[in-house]
């Protein structure tokens, strides 16, 4: 069972804080420690900084003992590690020192093998091969008298919901894992996982957990979070434990609060993803997998991206989405099995088949710091940021339904990686 949670319409800045000492004077308590002389903190990295789980850090860090040796390790998976600006931009007053970057190919350690059979049951078959679990090294062969995962619940392409044992398997893991996990998604379909509880890919994470990781001394500090009437994200659930069922009363609440559910599909949505936070495609992609469910054949999803940079958050990764584009399933696949680059970064092939609308819609970036010619070489429609931020300024649209003066009605989404989108029909009984 869960330590504790509290669920509200809206939980302060102060009574989070209280609850993270609470977290940790419950775990002394359940671990029999006078005092921590050794703590892990995983923080999702800066693309989920909106959620607050860089102050959350910050004040479990502050909450613990001077004497403790501290350490923070952001749950990169494959993105880009921070600068020293962007820690003390997300982290604040935590030394930079004490903020290691994981290492997603040189820095991990191999802790086990989700068999192919397991893989196999937990798809329906649809894939099977084994996953390799290889996380990162000073995670899992350090001492450490407790690890707090701390992170934001929230509608997931991979995993059904964000957050959890996430933090370990993709946050912390090798690219082995990371790889043949995501095609193990891929292959069960983006639009089948998204919203969902336990997908597959997920469950096979839940058995890697209780197999793998029942030794590690940690607990999850999730938060949930919602709009306010005066449409501001405020938190409104945490939920703190270490087990499933921690999870599982987050991701009920998220999938209560965070889907947005049309009785028609949408012709036109405008999307923002925030500079500070997505600079490739790859995390901007966002935009596209929470709102794909809500689009209609032959509608726009526009995307204003004024950080946009790069596609891939590695420079491998970078070259091979503008080698290949965004191409659809079945080119993609065809492809898949007589080009050994799609292969060995299996990760980045899924990543293919989720930022492709399949034909069904067009997929417009207007973007930052990419010309309309890179734009349109990985098969997305470009447009001019200054001309469409002048159109579709954010700072005079509202949150949902708006008609422009030209009667042009849009559907505005001020932050997508917050939430999902759907009609009734696609988002179905789950």
């Amino acid at each position: 069972m869960p330590w504790f949670s509290r669920e509200a319409d809206s939980i302060d800045r102060a009574e989070v804080e209280r609850m993270c000492q609470r977290m940790l004077d419950e775990a002394k308590r359940r671990l029999n420690i006078a005092d921590f002389k050794r703590v892990l903190l995983l923080p999702p990295d800066l693309t989920r900084a909106h959620s607050g789980a860089g102050w959350i850090t910050e004040t479990i860090y502050k909450q613990l003992p001077r004497t403790c040796d501290m350490h923070v390790i952001p749950t990169l998976g494959q993105h880009r590690p921070h600068t020293k600006e962007e820690n003390a931009w997300m982290f604040g007053s935590i030394p930079n020192e004490r903020i290691h970057a994981h290492d997603w190919r040189g820095g991990v350690t191999h802790v086990g093998t989700i068999a192919a059979e397991v893989v196999k049951e937990k798809t329906g078959g649809l894939a099977d091969w084994e996953i390799p679990v290889d996380l990162n090294t000073m995670l899992m062969t350090e001492k450490w008298d407790l690890i707090v995962n701390i992170g934001h619940v929230v509608p997931h392409e991979v995993l059904g919901f964000a957050n959890h044992n996430k933090n370990y398997f993709i946050g912390l893991g090798g690219k082995d894992t990371i790889c043949a996990a995501h095609m193990a998604s891929a292959t069960y379909g983006i639009e089948s996982n998204l919203g969902k509880l336990i997908t597959p890919t997920r469950a096979c994470f839940n058995w890697a957990e209780d197999k793998f990781l029942g030794h590690l001394p940690d607990v999850y500090f999730q938060v949930v979070m919602q709009r306010d009437p005066n449409n501001k994200l405020v938190h409104s659930g945490v939920y703190v434990g270490d087990d499933l069922e921690t999870y599982l009363q987050a991701a009920r609440r998220s999938k209560a609060q965070n889907i947005t559910v049309f009785d028609e599909p949408v012709t036109k949505i405008v999307a923002v993803m925030q500079a500070d936070e997505f600079r490739s495609t790859w995390v901007a992609n966002k935009a596209i997998y929470r709102t794909r469910m809500a689009m209609a054949d032959g509608g726009e999803l526009l995307i204003l991206a004024p950080g946009l940079e790069r596609f891939g958050e590695q420079d491998d990764v970078d070259q091979f989405i503008r080698k290949y584009g965004y191409c659809g399933t079945p080119k993609c696949m065809s492809m898949y099995t007589d080009n050994a680059d799609m292969q060995d970064l299996a990760h980045a092939t899924a990543h293919l088949l989720h930022g492709s609308s399949e034909g069904r819609f067009t997929i417009r970036y207007a973007a930052g710091h990419l010309t309309e010619e890179e734009i349109e070489g990985v098969n997305f429609a470009s447009a001019d940021l200054k001309e469409m931020l002048k159109r579709y300024d954010p700072a005079k649209l509202e949150e949902g339904w708006n008609t422009m003066p030209d009667g042009e009605r849009i559907f505005y989404i001020s932050t997508p990686s917050a939430g999902l989108w759907a009609t009734k029909a696609k988002l179905g009984d789950r």
